[in-house]
């Protein structure tokens, strides 16, 4: 699957909305595939207090609770742009299997691999 095809999936899931008078979701969206093949969207949730999470974390979720841990490729998207993860998703993606330090990361300038946005791995 190419990456523009992941970012139309992904733009898909995007639903912005208040939740309450200081909440809000679905302004991020993101989606990841697999090794196997399978898409996986999340979005995010933004909350005072940073108790909210990332799109990202999001679409890993609905990964792992599939019983998957491998992620090919993964995007994110706001509705103006590609949205770069932040250095929690970044730790958050190669933390659930090492083997992400290959996963293809969407960019607003190109598709770069995980490791060259983690160059300093804390447990290496």
């Amino acid at each position: 699957m190419e990456f523009d095809e992941l970012a139309a999936i992904a733009k898909k899931a995007l639903r912005p909305r208040m939740l309450t008078e200081s909440s809000s979701a679905g302004s991020v969206a993101a989606a990841l595939i697999t090794d196997k093949g399978n898409v996986y969207t999340g979005v995010c949730i933004d909350t005072p207090c940073s108790m909210g999470f990332c799109a990202e974390h999001a679409a890993i979720a609905a990964m792992i609770t599939a019983g998957e841990s491998r992620i090919v490729k993964i995007v994110a998207v706001s509705e103006e742009w590609i949205v770069a993860p932040c250095g929690r998703c970044r730790e958050f993606i190669y933390q659930i299997d090492y083997a992400n330090l290959d996963t293809r990361v969407m960019l607003r300038c190109g598709a770069v691999a995980l490791r060259d946005l983690l160059p300093h791995i804390w447990n290496q």
